[in-house]
């Protein structure tokens, strides 16, 4: 289980949910970002997973992400599901090939011009080495003085350095219906909710459901204003959280 600390210190901090191939909304809510001078390249910035499936352009939101972190060098990259499923695809496990295309892989497939029924070793070398260098070293979690990033949630049962995959990158509601005792809040992504999901002091979902027709979220973590871009819309809301 990788699990990666980090200081954050003065820096602003900010968390994006799920972004399931949607490249338009996540290049309009970095844009704002960006223009309106709200994101500095010094700060920290997590994605939480799920980069790619079911929308129609992960590999320019890839893309993006790459060069996002040239920009922004203190940006973390967690693992998703549908980045674990993709690497099954490729040769890791090839077993679960199905299980992939199932859960939305055949968008991302043909994103990167990889024809079903392809062998692992055809699919891949269709992945420019730079997208291979970003999927092969994702984090499972990360840790900061104040939150615990992760994609899926925590068991609650165990110790943080004792998590197991399964859990990190699936697990739902034995997660998020009860409290822990990590002593952190936990930010996650994975289960969609219509809204940012709030369990203060405990955990904050960001998976608020774009490509299911509903918002791409980013939270900034240190004053818990919120960015949140719609599906198909070319504004960015903007708010802010009241913490307890």
């Amino acid at each position: 289980m990788d699990i990666k600390t980090v200081s954050v210190g003065n820096k602003k901090l900010f968390a994006f949910g799920d972004i399931h191939g949607c490249f338009t909304e996540l290049n309009i809510l970095i844009q704002y970002l960006e223009q309106n001078k709200i994101i500095a390249p010094d700060d920290m910035v997590v994605f939480l997973g799920d980069y790619i499936d079911r929308g129609a352009n992960s590999f320019a939101v890839v893309d993006l992400l790459i060069d996002f972190k040239y920009k922004y060098p203190q940006t973390y990259f967690l693992k998703g599901n549908h980045e674990s499923m993709f690497l099954n695809f490729l040769g890791f496990d090839a077993r679960k090939e199905s299980v992939f295309l199932y859960n939305g892989g055949l968008e991302t497939i043909l994103s990167y011009d990889i024809q079903v029924g392809a062998l692992p070793e055809t699919a891949v070398h269709k992945i420019p080495p730079l997208h291979f260098k970003f999927y092969t070293e994702l984090i499972d979690i990360l840790e900061t003085e104040e939150f615990i990033f992760v994609h899926g949630g925590l068991d609650i049962k165990r110790k943080l350095s004792e998590q197991v995959e399964r859990d990190t990158l699936w697990i739902r509601d034995e997660f998020i219906t009860k409290p822990h005792e990590f002593g952190k809040t936990i930010i996650f992504g994975h289960t969609p909710f219509k809204e940012i999901y709030l369990d203060l002091p405990y955990k904050i979902g960001l998976d608020t459901g774009l490509v299911y027709g509903n918002k791409l979220t980013c939270l900034e973590m240190t004053e818990f204003k919120y960015y949140e871009t719609a599906l198909a819309e070319q504004e960015v809301v903007a708010g802010k959280i009241e913490k307890l």
